[in-house]
């Protein structure tokens, strides 16, 4: 079997998720997709942790299993960066918080001098 093209692939940006997400998104392929998926990362990534998961859902999906039936989320795996220019004014931003240097805020230290002999 020839190795899949990288367009070809059922999931988009394939290269680019993380190892729990490409073990989410397998859940939801035929048995297919999921060959293409393991032929591709054998030779491109090889991760082992990839590989052992892609067969782990090719003998499940061999023993009768079915792909779930919610659909690929095509998003982001993770939350876009930050750009320099954020468009955050600093009137909506918290004050900034100066922690007490020891003890607790309600319950103030006493000096040693106060301290009451036995």
């Amino acid at each position: 079997m020839s190795v899949p093209d990288h367009s070809s692939l059922p999931l988009p940006d394939y290269d680019h998720l993380p190892v729990a997400a490409v073990v989410q998104h397998i859940r939801s392929l035929t048995a297919d997709e999921v060959s293409q998926l393991l032929d591709y990362e054998r030779e491109h990534a090889n991760r082992p942790a990839v590989v052992q998961a892609i067969r782990l859902r090719l003998s499940e999906l061999a023993a009768g299993a079915k792909p779930s039936g919610g659909g690929q989320q095509r998003g982001p795996e993770w939350p876009e960066p930050l750009s320099a220019g954020s468009s955050t004014s600093p009137a909506g931003t918290a004050p900034p918080a100066f922690p007490p240097p020891h003890g607790t805020p309600g319950q103030p230290a006493r000096p040693k001098a106060n301290r009451q002999a036995p």
